[in-house]
């Protein structure tokens, strides 16, 4: 099932993709139809949302939708550093040290912006893409060994993990240059964790103005999916609708000769195989 948030003239609304139509929850009679009590509630909800649907006409054209980021406001969004070997091998060359555990940073949750919306500088002068899968968090997670992890995986989007180099490194958590507002696009939608064979054999690729700048596979990851959650979950409780990005690989502007940052008017756009393409404008 593909969940999506859009917007209405009466506010936010919760919807699921039916080929290239969205379903209304609310005006569907939907007994949930809020996206956070939806993934609280797993696989009750989506029963239930499943069998409320089940013959409904389509309420709109996707393509006439004004996507908005699937979760608003996460309580936690995560993002692991250096996990692909060889972007990891870029940040040695920047002077990034690399670690023999997992290396982990907070991206303010005030970061999140929707699928498609404009990106904004502010006032860094070296800003860069980072394509990513991303995971909400279902079921909480506390001290959960690897063989058990997908247990607590709700679904998947698209991440950019859009940096501020330059601010980047202002702090060692990397928080500063990580958090900037509009800097967080995720989407187009949750793709349920059931609709994903194996989320560590998916094809990702980052393109700018149609110039492909990054492409691996989600099984070059340094630590896999299942080693991210048993690690955070090993020093603290990941909740209901947390966000995880998994990280990114090589081809981030930052490690080219000579460096190329995103500029006014590029559009930056991240494509996950099985899983959706977020597309977002640097404003001018």
């Amino acid at each position: 099932m593909k969940l999506v948030r859009f917007n209405t003239d009466s506010g936010p609304r919760t919807g699921v993709v039916v080929d290239n139509n969205i379903i209304d929850l609310t005006q569907a009679g939907a007994d949930y139809t809020d996206m956070m009590e939806i993934i609280a509630a797993g696989q009750t909800a989506l029963d239930s949302i499943a069998t409320t649907i089940t013959g409904c006409t389509p309420h709109l054209s996707l393509d006439e939708a004004q996507l908005l980021a699937p979760v608003a406001r996460p309580g936690k969004y995560l993002a692991i550093g250096m996990n692909y070997k060889k972007h990891q091998e870029e940040a040695s060359k920047l002077g990034v040290a690399e670690q023999n555990h997992q290396v982990w940073f907070n991206k303010q949750t005030t970061c999140v912006s929707g699928p498609f919306d404009e990106i904004d500088p502010g006032v860094t002068e070296k800003l860069d893409y980072e394509i990513e899968l991303g995971i909400v968090i279902g079921k909480p997670a506390k001290g959960v060994k690897k063989e058990n992890a997908r247990d607590h995986i709700f679904g998947y989007f698209v991440a950019n993990d859009v940096s501020a180099r330059d601010w980047q490194f202002h702090t060692p958590t990397f928080t500063m240059g990580k958090s900037f507002d509009t800097h967080g696009p995720i989407g187009p939608w949750i793709i349920t964790a059931d609709e994903v064979a194996d989320p560590q054999n998916l094809d990702l690729r980052c393109l700018v103005n149609g110039e492909l700048r990054q492409s691996n596979n989600t099984s070059g990851m340094v630590h896999d999916i299942d080693s991210q959650i048993e690690y955070l979950s090993t020093a603290f409780t990941l909740e209901s609708g947390d966000l995880i990005a998994t990280g990114t690989p090589e081809g981030v502007g930052v490690a080219m000769d000579p460096p190329v940052f995103l500029q006014a008017g590029d559009v930056v756009r991240c494509e996950i195989d099985g899983i959706g393409v977020i597309e977002n404008t640097v404003k001018l």
